[in-house]
């Protein structure tokens, strides 16, 4: 595990930013089918093969079906050659009987193959000394686990506790070409997926982005599909009167699209519901953490992600950091926290799939409205909306509309055109 914010203000980059209006409208680009577009990391690994099934229950529960499972190289080849593939085994085979869909990750080095100087400790968060050696265990596990649906090339290499002494770009661009290479020949028809960078891949030792060194070099064009990891304090960004996830989201996505790669994944995002002591992320408990990833669920359904991983789907034991323990939907006994019963509500609410819609016309103002549409395939209309500042509007629609509070899960029948907007997300549904 590792730290997840780190020092954001610092790392942050600029980008043109727009004039912002009263109203923050936006439009999918596409209809999200949620068991394709939102998936979750989960620590099978951590767990008991029984605690691990039920973890896999309750995602199934919520419908969805995609994991993201962390495989770290240390820990799986303590010696050279010298492997514990049983845990994984048992992970994978429990994966295919739950019909569950997985992106495995491998990361850190092996003992044996780190770069590491002789005297350094955490000799796993170097690169290896030889990147075809590292593409070759992936190309083993790939053939190994023919199931699981697709294989990603490390993790958060822009950050120094994922790749000392400092970040590299071009010497990732070598290890995920080697691996590349390997992972097409054995498994052709997997996606491949370049490691999620952290943030927006921002350098924090060397400066710039890493995403742009990447494409400077080519490493874009290998055929990976690229993930980042969006964090921010809050769900709107680290400063929310700039709009700063969907400007930088947008930003990011726009370019990578015009240079055509295969896919966009933000393999991480979340926040912890921890109670302290604060490392870096506000302490915003359980129902905050409920509420934060309801509103950013929203606007990345919108963001032209092709899929998006919640981290996490479990919270961790004392083998993580403070704050890493409380990501989870779940807690350690695999009961729902507030994030998981407020994510099954607005799932409920929704159905398994939407498309874009229009969103209804009012009349009054309110500072900082986002607004987003959606249709149901039964052709109900949907609008989600929430406010920086409470305030009241009227819309056209009162008669046989219905208002929902998903975080609570309250369901009101609308009496008048008049809406009490909160800084909570809430959906209107009407015909």
């Amino acid at each position: 595990m590792h730290f997840k914010n780190g020092c954001v203000a610092c790392l942050l980059f600029l980008l043109a930013c727009s004039v912002l209006a009263a109203e923050t409208r936006l439009v999918a680009p596409r209809p999200v089918v949620w068991r394709d577009f939102l998936g979750v990391n989960a620590h099978f690994l951590w767990f008991s093969p029984p605690q691990a099934a039920l973890q896999m229950d309750r995602l199934r529960d919520l419908g969805l079906e995609w994991t993201r499972v962390d495989l770290h190289w240390d820990r799986h080849e303590t010696k050279e050659n010298d492997y514990l593939f049983k845990p994984i085994d048992t992970v994978v085979d429990a994966l295919k009987d739950k019909q569950l869909k997985s992106v495995f990750y491998l990361v850190g080095s092996a003992p044996f193959a780190s770069s590491a100087p002789a005297l350094a400790g955490n000799k796993d968060q170097y690169p290896p000394k030889d990147y075809e050696v590292f593409a070759k265990r992936m190309g083993m596990l790939a053939k190994r686990y023919p199931s699981v649906d697709a294989w990603q090339v490390w993790n958060e290499p822009n950050l120094p506790a994922f790749w000392r002494p400092a970040e590299n770009a071009a010497d990732y661009g070598r290890l995920l070409q080697s691996s590349v290479r390997v992972l097409k020949q054995i498994a052709p028809a997997k996606p491949v997926v370049m490691a999620g960078m952290a943030y927006y891949s921002q350098m924090p030792v060397k400066g710039g982005l890493m995403l742009e060194e990447l494409g400077k070099m080519g490493a874009l064009g290998l055929g990976a599909i690229v993930a980042y990891h969006p964090y921010s304090q809050e769900p709107e960004g680290d400063d929310v009167k700039e709009r700063d996830f969907i400007l930088r989201s947008k930003e990011i996505n726009q370019r990578l699209r015009a240079m055509k790669v295969p896919g966009i994944w933000a393999t991480e995002w979340g926040w912890s519901s921890y109670a302290g002591p604060k490392e870096e992320q506000s302490l915003i408990g359980e129902v905050g953490q409920a509420d934060y990833l309801l509103r950013r669920l929203v606007l990345m359904s919108v963001s032209d992600f092709d899929r998006v991983f919640l981290f996490a789907l479990s919270d961790l034991d004392s083998r993580a950091g403070v704050r890493d323990r409380s990501y989870g939907l779940l807690d350690l006994h695999g009961k729902p926290k507030p994030a998981y019963k407020a994510l099954a509500q607005f799932l409920k609410i929704t159905g398994p799939s939407l498309f874009p819609g229009e969103a209804p016309s009012y009349k009054g103002s309110i500072n900082g409205l986002y607004s987003i549409a959606w249709k149901k395939p039964d052709g109900s209309k949907l609008w989600m909306f929430w406010a920086d500042e409470p305030g009241v509007i009227d819309v056209a629609i009162a008669q046989g509309a219905t208002l929902y509070q998903p975080l609570t899960g309250a369901k009101t029948a609308l009496k008048s055109g008049r809406l009490a907007v909160t800084h909570q997300l809430q959906i209107l549904e009407w015909r």
